[in-house]
């Protein structure tokens, strides 16, 4: 890069960027070398191995769930044909819209020894009220439960593209080799799309990782939970930031090693032509259990528990729609929607100087930017902190004590770094889809990167940007870690609304903020489910726009 392309506004604001999205994360990592407290060593000697034990069985045990819900149901909708098929495809996406923190409250309210569910019971079979028919779900069981209903949708996303985009001819050689339909799909099926699946459940291992909500209302120790005690029970923030480090790095090696392994396992039927699979009819008993199959997690995972929700803000709680709650929601949608507005925004200008300019180092740079969707909430939380207190104290000090610290300005920052991997790759594809032919008549004519940005290239992005701004805006309201931890005093949102009454056991408060991130949360699976639609078997074969190609 020469000196004068440094100066260039096209890098630098990517620089700036990467600048300010990495620092946070090595300020973490640092903590790592300096000294270590008697917290530490209280930690290290009682409650760390309990961390580590829990959060592993969460994981191997939510993986083993999604695997089984996501992986199964997206081979049934995608070479099968049963009653419901149309519609179960795009509703198993529907769990997307419930926080594995919300599913939890429900579960809760539901399951509880004087839950609804057991109260059913016993009224219905006059049954003692001592009796419980449920077992207890506050404990790692019923952590990995509520993960792998609210987190299978990404692995079933994943799985079912790829499944579709499989050649019916690895199908047919399968069963020329006297395969029987179970093996053929443990024995080429899966195999065939091994990355896809490592891909989906690696969102699924960051996702379980960085919950806060769900483990705490469950009383299950894990790493998140011990950051937030030793932050806020112990007041030490040193100590805090070690232990995030080294969640921090156990992050970063799952990340490595799925990179690794998808570049190390590429499949390929081998032919240029490309047949889809011909979905089988089923019939019978065959029919009924794979309806039954992919009905069981749309019931359990959204169904249930809205179900709850609406009966406890109905029968309850509908006062609870009050001025309060207009306020929350009006701070929770402002925050997200700025958010949105700055995430696509970047996004746009970040993919526009790597098109524009042509730099190698600023493709190395942009990838970076996009780590930050893989740090957990909390994490993240901790090393904007330190940040903000490093910004007040070298801008500010001589005037004010503090500034930016306790102020929107790092939640705005927090959520700008988590989310900005959702807007970058939907404007990203935006780019792609634009002909490089447009900038080469520009730059013939003279024409300035502002001016091709701002009068071509952006009129062609409306429905990318609009798409990235609501994947943002539903990301950024169901977030809570991060909320908790950077909130200005007495600001609240609808997250941190649901956590403090189901934190105080007052389920029926808890519902109106719950409907509300629910509704909101809806709003990808609209598009989710668009495209689930389009790409189902021979549905371009009925579009004309397609037949033409």
């Amino acid at each position: 890069m020469s000196y004068k392309n440094f100066f260039d506004p096209w890098i630098i604001l990517p620089t700036i960027l990467f600048t300010i999205f990495v620092v946070p994360v090595v300020w973490i990592i640092s903590s790592l070398f300096g000294e270590y407290s008697d917290n530490w060593t209280h930690i290290y000697n009682y409650t760390l191995s309990n961390y580590i034990y829990n959060t592993i069985f969460i994981i191997i045990g939510t993986s083993i769930g999604t695997l089984i819900i996501g992986v199964g149901s997206a081979w049934l909708v995608t070479t099968y044909n049963f009653t419901g098929k149309n519609i179960l495809e795009w509703a198993l996406l529907l769990p997307f819209a419930v926080p594995p923190y919300i599913l939890a409250y429900t579960f809760t309210g539901l399951f509880d020894s004087y839950g609804t569910a057991n109260n059913l019971i016993r009224d219905i079979f006059s049954l003692p009220h001592e009796f419980i028919f449920f077992p207890k779900l506050r404990n790692v069981y019923g952590a990995a439960i509520v993960f792998s209903f609210t987190l299978y949708p990404y692995v079933y996303l994943v799985s079912r593209m790829a499944f579709i985009n499989q050649s019916r001819s690895i199908m047919e050689v399968g069963r020329t080799l006297g395969f029987s339909k179970f093996k053929v799909f443990y024995k080429i099926g899966i195999p065939s799309i091994r990355p896809a699946i490592i891909a989906g459940l690696m969102l699924v291992l960051m996702e379980t990782i960085s919950d806060f909500g769900a483990v705490e209302h469950f009383s299950v120790n894990t790493f998140t939970t011990g950051i937030f005690s030793t932050w806020f029970g112990l007041y030490d923030f040193h100590t805090a930031k070690q232990l995030a480090a080294l969640l921090l790095i156990v992050v970063i090696t799952f990340l490595v090693l799925e990179k690794y392994s998808r570049r190390k396992n590429r499949y390929s039927s081998g032919s240029n032509v490309f047949a889809p699979i011909v979905a089988e009819k089923l019939r019978g008993s065959k029919n009924f259990f794979a309806s039954l199959f992919c009905m069981v997690p749309v019931f359990v995972g959204f169904v249930l528990p809205n179900i709850q929700l609406a009966y406890w803000a109905l029968n309850y709680k509908l006062e609870f729609f009050n001025e309060k709650f207009i306020t929350t929601a009006w701070n929770t949608f402002y925050l997200a929607i700025i958010t949105a507005i700055i995430c696509a925004l970047l996004a746009v200008i970040i993919n526009f100087s790597i098109r524009y300019k042509k730099n190698k180092i600023l493709n190395i740079l942009s990838s970076f930017l996009t780590v930050g969707y893989a740090v957990p909430g909390l994490i993240l939380a901790l090393g904007v902190s330190q940040l903000l207190v490093f910004m007040d104290n070298l801008l500010f000090r001589e005037y004010l004590d503090f500034v930016l610290t306790g102020s929107l300005v790092g939640l705005v920052l927090a959520f700008i770094i988590k989310s900005f991997a959702l807007a970058n790759s939907t404007i990203e594809s935006g780019f792609l889809r634009i002909n490089t032919r447009l900038d080469d008549v520009a730059r013939t004519t003279n024409t300035s990167g502002w001016k091709l940005l701002t009068q071509i290239h952006l009129p062609l992005l409306t429905t990318s940007f609009l798409t990235s701004m609501i994947l943002v805006v539903s990301e950024v309201i169901k977030e809570l870690p991060a909320s908790l931890i950077l909130r200005p005093f007495n600001y609240d949102t609808l997250a941190i609304s649901t956590y403090i009454y189901a934190a105080e056991e007052r389920m029926f408060d808890a519902a109106a903020p719950s409907i509300a991130i629910v509704g909101v949360g809806l709003l990808p699976i609209i598009i989710l489910s668009r495209l689930t639609v389009k790409s189902r078997p021979g549905y371009r074969n009925n579009d004309s726009h397609y037949q033409s190609y």
